[in-house]
């Protein structure tokens, strides 16, 4: 299929951009170019942005630095992760819960500094992430853990994440081996659910026809927008293509070459 033609307003109504990092604004270490240039647009129109990744293996704090040496200085307030989503929902639903959680050290640590209690043995809920980290020890123990009926809670869907040679596993595919083995589908959290939508109206103050999610998945980006009454805008530079667009049942509010290609229409 060829790429829709574009509006000259399209962007009229967006007061507030939410920006997925890998394969939208970056690959690996190095900024897409244009992406920093969309930023510095975005600040002068007038309009505001904050950053949301899926990308639970990491905390705001890294992302704070990341960005920062690639040229874009940024706050924590701008940055919001899956992970913080997921905190959350345990705070809101699980409180004083004892959680078993296969993630990244740096998200373990978030988890307890927010006053979750970690455990190995006999949880009360368990949760699966993007963890670089993981072993058959792990897998065996969170299926084990979800065969005796613990509640399954993943931070986030995504297959793979992008990277600058291309991509590797993610949360959802570790999901889905854990599935596969317990017959037991996760509670997802992250994008593209209504949980991380309230936590952007609810730290932002801007009302959903005014936001508009940008990212390179369909199903996790532009789903959060279009399914949550704001926009979702798809950038072909990460994992989403054109025959992704035809086949699937999420259509994008529009479909931008890259960051570089949308600040045009700013």
């Amino acid at each position: 299929m060829n790429k829709p033609a574009i509006s000259e307003k399209i962007l009229e109504d967006v007061g507030l951009f939410v920006l997925d990092m890998d394969g939208t604004v970056y690959l690996g270490d190095h900024l897409i170019p244009g992406s920093l240039d969309f930023i510095h647009d975005v600040q002068k129109s007038g309009r505001d942005y904050i950053f949301f990744t899926n990308n639970a293996s990491r905390i705001p704090e890294y992302y704070v630095e990341k960005l920062k040496k690639m040229g874009l200085v940024v706050t924590e307030d701008k940055i919001m992760t899956a992970g913080d989503v997921t905190i959350a929902y345990i705070q809101t639903y699980y409180p004083q819960a004892r959680v078993y959680l296969n993630g990244t050290p740096l998200l373990e640590q978030s988890f307890r500094n927010h006053g979750i209690r970690l455990v190995e043995d006999q949880p009360d809920v368990a949760i699966q992430s993007f963890d670089t980290t993981l072993t058959y020890d792990k897998l065996d123990k969170i299926c084990r853990f979800v065969r005796e009926g613990v509640p399954f809670i993943a931070t986030h869907m995504d297959t793979n994440c992008p990277t600058e040679d291309g991509f590797m596993p993610d949360c959802g595919a570790m999901c889905a081996l854990i599935t596969e083995s317990t017959g037991i589908a996760p509670r997802f959290l992250g994008k593209p659910w209504e949980e991380t939508m309230e936590m952007v109206l609810e730290l932002t103050g801007y009302k959903r026809d005014a936001i508009a999610f940008v990212g390179d998945r369909i199903y996790t980006d532009v789903a959060t927008g279009v399914n949550n009454g704001a926009k979702g805008f798809l950038v072909l530079t990460g994992e989403s293509d054109l025959q992704t667009v035809r086949t699937s049942d999420v259509v994008p509010t529009c479909i931008f070459d890259s960051l570089d290609e949308m600040r045009k229409y700013l």
